[in-house]
């Protein structure tokens, strides 16, 4: 299994903390590119970024936008973004992250949402027991989707477990979960519907009516990203913003040296102390269900 380091620069929660990525020969890589999408293509076992750990609050991202993608909070306003605790949640309710070598583009009109894509790497949640660290990559099973529509754009929700979940091989599709985790499919629905909420933004809409769909069309939905994703990086499709360096791959125009690398990574703030998380990111939101 291939092993991947993670390098901090800048302090952490501050605006200047990045999280750049290793693989194991120590050569400087982006999490968006780099990291193969499959972990084994033959058993459908995906690789699995993890941005956000489960229990926490700051919304952290893979930084489509900058060379080699280092993970970041996300900023609104000029503020560090953390995510709102919505009764009776806290922080996020699995771990977040993404799937590489994906992305939602946003000129595809989704056949069964009506709408384009977030331009960012497809979302995934992790649903085993073990609480994960900030930049860790796992390897998941892939059990079903919910697609959410954020603010006029699609934008996938997969549902997944830790392979190495003890309990992962009572898993394999999405009813698994309603059967095994009795509520947690409803909580994921009402997570994503209010999470919002607390910034003064209405809540979130679904296609298929807040129905999860099966693994088998999770599957098909990964694959047809992939796709998006090879056409981004080798230059087939225009991705606006979206920064495409990276060190590996063979076909791409926008792959760079390891000493440019290097010299992306050096160019950002040493790691230091961290700062301190504002206080009323404990708070509880105590917002209506409808």
């Amino acid at each position: 299994m291939a092993s991947y380091i993670v390098e901090e620069r800048g302090c952490p929660n501050t605006l200047e903390y990045k999280l750049y990525y290793k693989n194991g020969k120590g050569q400087y890589i982006s999490p968006f590119h780099d990291i193969p999408i499959y972990a084994d293509p033959n058993k459908n076992v995906f690789n699995m970024v993890v941005e956000v750990p489960r229990w926490t609050n700051a919304k952290m991202e893979i930084a489509t936008k900058e060379p080699l993608n280092p993970i970041k909070q996300d900023v609104k306003k000029g503020k560090l973004r953390y995510v709102a605790n919505v009764f009776p949640h806290k922080g996020y309710i699995w771990n977040y992250g993404a799937i590489p070598q994906t992305w939602e583009e946003p000129a595809h009109k989704d056949e069964h949402t009506g709408c384009g894509g977030d331009n960012d790497p497809i979302d995934i949640c992790d649903i085993g027991s073990k609480v994960c660290s900030r930049g860790e990559v796992i390897q998941v099973k892939v059990l079903g989707t919910l697609a959410l529509i954020d603010e006029g754009e699609t934008d996938w929700k997969v549902i997944a477990i830790n392979i190495e979940d003890p309990e992962a091989a009572n898993y394999n599709n999405i009813e698994d979960v309603r059967k095994f985790k009795p509520g947690y499919l409803e909580s994921t629905v009402d997570w994503f519907r209010r999470y919002k909420v607390p910034d003064g933004k209405p809540e979130n809409q679904f296609a298929f009516n807040g129905e999860f769909k099966d693994r088998v069309f999770a599957i098909n939905v990964i694959k047809s990203t992939h796709d998006y994703w090879r056409n981004l990086v080798t230059k087939k499709t225009d991705g606006g913003g979206i920064d495409c360096t990276n060190t590996t791959l063979k076909d791409s125009p926008f792959t760079c040296s390891q000493a440019a690398a290097e010299a992306i990574v050096k160019a950002a703030p040493a790691c230091g102390a961290a700062n301190q998380i504002p206080t009323e990111v404990d708070k509880w939101f105590y917002g209506q269900k409808q």
